[in-house]
């Protein structure tokens, strides 16, 4: 008996996917109050490398590196004890000047670093950000964080000096948290006004050093916020980073002055101008490459 075949057509292949490159449209905001925030999230890797890349240039090829974080605030902190305590017999709030001190050099250190880093961010990359597109908020933000390395060196260094002295954290020290974010906002919410005026005017750069000197004589770096007149108390607390320098200071050695209601007055000035200041650099964001 013979055998039949049967053919079944022959299944042609499928073709291959085709990737279509994703078209990616940049404009510039749109209105004041185009932020952009969710931007900046999404380049948050980018955020990562600027920060690693800065902490690596800062401490690469250096003759003291880490220790200059440490040999810095000392110096001061001896400078201050022998001409404000031991001299002028400055009040220190019962603490023994060093911890009175660099309790309040390690906040403001942190501040002065990041405020100027800040402001040079986009003169500074100017090779980068003619060259690509990327969110121009990124580099102020990756500077407030960089320094965040020196001040958790300070820290350890305060929290030394702390207990050679005898003193104890409480549970106090868990707000340290709050008063650095405080301190971050602060930079990074005068940092946004002096970044973008950078860019537009040059000598900004030279006004800068001069604004940080001013706010550190309107801070309790060098005093204690008791000699502050009673009268004066409410104006001179606008001034979030005598908020911070007093927080520190009560949270590490539970002396001074522990946060009161201005506090919140000073995280209200910080919102404020750090609205204004993110809307300010925003609206320059679009020129800014042929100003830098």
């Amino acid at each position: 008996m013979a055998s039949v075949t049967t053919s079944q057509p022959a299944v042609a292949p499928l073709p291959a996917p085709v990737h279509v490159p994703a078209t990616v449209r940049i404009e510039p905001p749109h209105g004041w109050l185009d932020l952009r925030l969710a931007e900046v999230w999404e380049y948050r890797e980018l955020l990562y490398f600027f920060v690693w890349r800065d902490i690596k240039i800062r401490y690469k090829q250096t003759v003291i590196g880490v220790l200059w974080v440490v040999l810095q605030p000392l110096l001061t902190m001896g400078v201050f004890t022998i001409f404000f305590g031991r001299l002028a017999k400055l009040p220190s709030e019962g603490l023994p000047y060093p911890v009175f001190y660099f309790a309040a050099l390690v906040p403001w250190a942190y501040f002065a670093t990041s405020l100027s880093a800040c402001t040079a961010v986009l003169v500074g990359n100017q090779h980068v950000i003619t060259k690509v597109y990327f969110p121009r908020l990124v580099l102020p933000f990756a500077a407030v964080c960089t320094a965040l390395l020196d001040l958790a060196i300070g820290f350890v260094v305060m929290m030394i000096i702390t207990l050679a002295y005898g003193y104890r954290p409480g549970p106090a020290i868990l707000l340290i948290p709050l008063f650095v974010l405080l301190a971050q906002m602060t930079a990074l919410a005068v940092g946004l006004w002096t970044c973008a005026l950078n860019a537009l005017y040059r000598d900004m750069a030279a006004i800068v050093p001069f604004v940080i000197q001013f706010l550190m004589l309107a801070s309790p770096v060098a005093y204690s916020s008791t000699l502050v007149p009673p009268r004066w108390r409410a104006l001179y607390h606008l001034n979030p980073m005598a908020d911070v320098i007093d927080g520190f200071r009560w949270s590490v050695t539970g002396r001074g002055h522990a946060p009161g209601p201005m506090i919140f007055v000073a995280a209200g000035m910080v919102a404020l101008v750090l609205v204004g200041g993110l809307m300010f650099f925003q609206r320059i964001e679009g020129t800014v490459v042929d100003r830098v």
